[in-house]
C-alpha cells in the first residue's frame, strides 16, 4: 500500500523528534577561546557541519589565548551544576576535570569510528582517562615554528636560519636593518613558549625530557638550563620596548604588515597569515626553530564531552563524530594552521607549511620526539606549569639573571608539586 505524502512527512519528523530529542538536544553550547581572525575562521567550518546534520551551534567564546579565562568561567558553570556541552581543553586541565568525574564516556563511540587506530599514542593519553576518551582532539599545534616575513628578510639579506648562532646572526642583522627583529606578546605563556623550543635546542630531547617533563631537579639546575635562560635573554635584545602585555596574534600581525621580521610561535599564527591573503613561500616563511627540527613540541585543541541530561546526548555525539570526520580534520587544519590529530587525513589540500607539520609529527612520533608542550599544559599539571611561568618571565624581564633563575625554578616546581 502507497502511504501518503501527509502520513510520511508526519513520520518523517516523529522519526527526527525521537533521535535527536527534541528541539532543545539539537543545540550544543561550546566554551572556547578561539577568538582571533584566525581562530574564528576555522571555527565556521565545525559550525557549518553540524549545521548540516540539524545542530545548532551555541557560541560561548571567553578571549584570551592562554584559555585562564575560559577556565574561570567553566568552573563557574560545572559549579552551578549548568556544564557545556563541550568545552575546548588542553593536556593536563582534561584529566583534572576527568578526575571529578564531570567528562562523558567516548569509548563506545571511538570504538566504533576506530581511533584508537588513528590517533598517535602520544595524543591518547591526553585524549583518554583510565582507559575512557573523554575528549575529541581536532589537532596537532606545535610550538617550535618559526614565521618571517620573506621581504623583510630579503632586504637585510638573510637566510633561514638553521643554527643558534645563525639565528642570532639574524637577528642582528633585521635589527640593524631598522626593522623589529623579533615580535612578541609580554605575557607569561608567550615567554614559555618561546622557552620550550630554546631548551629542546640548547640541550635536545634528554634535557626537555628531564628537565620540562619530569621536572628533575638536577637537569631544572644545570649549566644547560642555565645557558637555556641565557639564550633567553639574548632573545629579549630583540623584542620592541612595547611587547609587554601585546596578544599573540598582534604580534603576528607585525609579521604580517612587515614592521617585524621573526615570530616564534605556535602554528595557530599562520592562519593569521592566511587570512589576510599571505602565501607560504612567497609571502611568508615558516621554519623549526633552529636546534629543533627533528622534534614536535605539541599542543592539542581537544573538544571535552562534558556530563548532560540524556536528551542532549545525540547532539553532543554528533559534535564529537564531527571533530574526528576525516574530511572535517582536513578542511579545518587547511585554515587553522595545524594538523590533523588522524594520521590517515592526506596532506593534498595543505599548503607547504601544512605539508611539512604533517610529515614532522609522523617522524618524531616515529622517533619518539613528539613531546608534550610545557607552555601548553601537555608536559605537566597548571600548577607545576604555572610555575615555570612564573619564573620564566621574571628572567625575560631582568628580574633574575641566568643564574639566579636557575636557583629559583627547581625550588618553586617543588612547592608547585
Amino acid at each position: 500500500m502507497r502511504m501518503g505524502r501527509r502520513l510520511r512527512g508526519s513520520l518523517y519528523a516523529l522519526t527526527t523528534l525521537l533521535v535527536f530529542g527534541g528541539a532543545a538536544a539539537q543545540e550544543v553550547e561550546v566554551l572556547h577561546w578561539w577568538t582571533s581572525g584566525g581562530e574564528a575562521g576555522a571555527l565556521q567550518v565545525l559550525k557549518q557541519d553540524l549545521k548540516q546534520h540539524g545542530i545548532t551551534w551555541k557560541d560561548m567564546p571567553v578571549a584570551g589565548g592562554g584559555g585562564t579565562q575560559a577556565m574561570t568561567v567553566l568552573r563557574a558553570r560545572v559549579t552551578s551544576g549548568n556544564p557545556p556541552t563541550s568545552v575546548q581543553l588542553l593536556g593536563f586541565d582534561l584529566r583534572d576535570w576527568a578526575e571529578q568525574g564531570v567528562l562523558a564516556d567516548l569509548s563506545d563511540l571511538a570504538l566504533t569510528e576506530g581511533w584508537d587506530k588513528v590517533v598517535p599514542p602520544a595524543l591518547q593519553q591526553f585524549s583518554k582517562y583510565k582507559g575512557k576518551w573523554i575528549a575529541a582532539p581536532v589537532n596537532f599545534h606545535s610550538t617550535n615554528w618559526i614565521w618571517a616575513n620573506k621581504a623583510v628578510l630579503d632586504a637585510a639579506g638573510v637566510a633561514v636560519p638553521k643554527t643558534w648562532d645563525e639565528f642570532v646572526a639574524a637577528l642582528e642583522k633585521v635589527k640593524k636593518s631598522g626593522k623589529i627583529a623579533l615580535a612578541h606578546g609580554g605575557q607569561p605563556w608567550q615567554d614559555a613558549t618561546i622557552f620550550d623550543s630554546v631548551v629542546y635546542a640548547t640541550g635536545g630531547p634528554e634535557l626537555y625530557r628531564r628537565a620540562l617533563i619530569d621536572t628533575d631537579p638536577k637537569a631544572l639546575a644545570s649549566p644547560e638550563m642555565r645557558m637555556a635562560f641565557e639564550r633567553m635573554a639574548t632573545l629579549r635584545k630583540y623584542v620592541d620596548p612595547n611587547f609587554s602585555g601585546r596578544e599573540w596574534n598582534l604580534a603576528t600581525a607585525m609579521v604580517v604588515n612587515g614592521s617585524a621580521a621573526f615570530q616564534i610561535m605556535g602554528d595557530w599564527a599562520k592562519g593569521e597569515f592566511l587570512r589576510t591573503g599571505k602565501k607560504p613561500g612567497t609571502d611568508f616563511l615558516c621554519f623549526r626553530f633552529p636546534g629543533t627540527q627533528n622534534a614536535v613540541l605539541f599542543n592539542s585543541d581537544q573538544f571535552a564531552m562534558f556530563n548532560v541530561d540524556a536528551k542532549k546526548l545525540p547532539a553532543q555525539r554528533e559534535l564529537a563524530k564531527t571533530i574526528m570526520s576525516p574530511a572535517f580534520q582536513a578542511a579545518f587544519n587547511v585554515i587553522k594552521g595545524s594538523v590533523p590529530a588522524r594520521t590517515d587525513v592526506p596532506g593534498d589540500a595543505f599548503d607547504e607549511c601544512g605539508r611539512q607539520g604533517i610529515k614532522d609529527v609522523a617522524a618524531a612520533s616515529a622517533a619518539g620526539t613528539l613531546l608534550g608542550s610545557m607552555s601548553q599544559g601537555y608536559a605537566v599539571p597548571a600548577s607545576i606549569k604555572n610555575a615555570f611561568y612564573d619564573v620564566i618571565t621574571a628572567q625575560f624581564n631582568g628580574e633574575y639573571d641566568a643564574a639566579r633563575a636557575v636557583k629559583e625554578l627547581p625550588q618553586a616546581i617543588e612547592l608547585a608539586k
